[in-house]
């Protein structure tokens, strides 16, 4: 029989959450923890957040380091913190984002670099600068995990007038395809998590009105903690160690296995 512990289990890894005081980042950390994760870490841009996080799972397991990685300055800050602190890594989310829209008109080059920068070239360059501690996380007798946080809107348009937003995270599964091709010669596989309505504070309408999303999702509910908690720990543990470069879609049906409105029109 198979030892679901040794399958599903991350005990003793150590993982670092960007973005990880609130929202889909918060449930990552909630979700690695319960699976065993010895220490994760979160960067954030508010320090206050994070410390609430921090005091709600325990300062021994999760450990803050405030970062703004939307310059490259901060994303070399936070992986200088990390080698001083730990001699490998074992899991890196890039969580981190940012949304920003306005109408095609008045579009701000001031919205386009920031979501541009900090959803596709920060996850680039983090990985890139902790290339040798996810090495080490790599050499024991699992391969060290790194995870993308893509979208629903890389996959498919949305209604809303967020042109960067959509354009980064389609660029991100690309990404993540790419990426997974060089790393995996380091034994670390990149994957990506593309999450549908979960509620946060980037999707308000999930977290302010989950029964009006819920009308418009196949599975008829928003997304909970245990959803995308789920997802990382199947792509971050021995369950998950020959998926390489895929993108997992954790949306309850948007994508793949919503009917054209027609035939949800009685008259159609």
């Amino acid at each position: 029989m198979m030892d679901m512990n040794a399958l599903f289990g991350l005990n003793g890894r150590v993982a670092l959450v960007t973005g990880g005081s609130r929202g889909i980042g918060k449930m990552f950390v909630e979700g690695l923890l319960s699976a065993g994760c010895s220490r994760v870490y979160i960067s954030a841009r508010k320090v206050e957040q994070m410390q609430e996080t921090i005091a709600e799972f325990g300062e021994d397991k999760v450990i803050g380091i405030p970062a703004d990685l939307s310059q490259m300055d901060g994303i070399q800050s936070l992986a200088d913190e990390m080698t001083k602190r730990e001699e490998k890594l074992d899991i890196l989310i890039n969580n981190a984002g940012a949304a920003w829209g306005q109408p095609y008109l008045e579009f701000s080059e001031a919205g386009w670099h920031r979501t541009m920068d900090l959803n596709v070239k920060t996850p680039f360059f983090l990985t890139q600068k902790l290339h040798d501690l996810l090495v080490a996380g790599g050499r024991g007798d699992h391969p060290a995990k790194v995870i993308h946080v893509s979208s629903i809107d890389g996959q498919r348009i949305n209604p809303w007038e967020t042109y960067p937003y959509q354009a980064s995270k389609a660029a991100v599964i690309q990404l993540t395809k790419r990426m997974a091709a060089r790393l995996i010669q380091d034994n670390i596989i990149v994957t990506s998590i593309a999450p549908g309505a979960f509620p946060s504070e980037m999707n308000k309408a999930a977290k302010n009105a989950p029964d009006a999303s819920a009308a418009m999702i196949p599975s008829k509910r928003v997304g909970t903690k245990e959803d995308m908690a789920a997802a990382a720990i199947y792509l971050c543990s021995r369950a998950g160690d020959y998926v390489v470069g895929d993108t997992v879609t954790v949306d309850g049906g948007v994508v793949n296995a919503s009917l054209p409105s027609m035939f949800n029109d009685p008259a159609g």
